[in-house]
């Protein structure tokens, strides 16, 4: 999914969630990431396999 250069991290590498954002929605809180990672304002990540990760306590 990620078409500039350098590369983004894969969404399974731990960096994943820095990303490139390209779809921003802070009005609904939430952005896709350019590795198909949503990213959420409270933290949470929705994966592109669509698994959960719950925000970090």
């Amino acid at each position: 999914m990620c078409q500039h250069e350098p590369k983004c991290p894969a969404a399974a590498d731990p960096r994943g969630q820095r990303a490139e954002i390209v779809v921003s929605h802070p009005e609904q809180g939430w952005y896709l990431l350019c590795n198909g990672i949503v990213l959420f304002d409270d933290g949470g990540l929705m994966m592109p396999d669509h698994s959960v990760i719950a925000p970090a306590a």
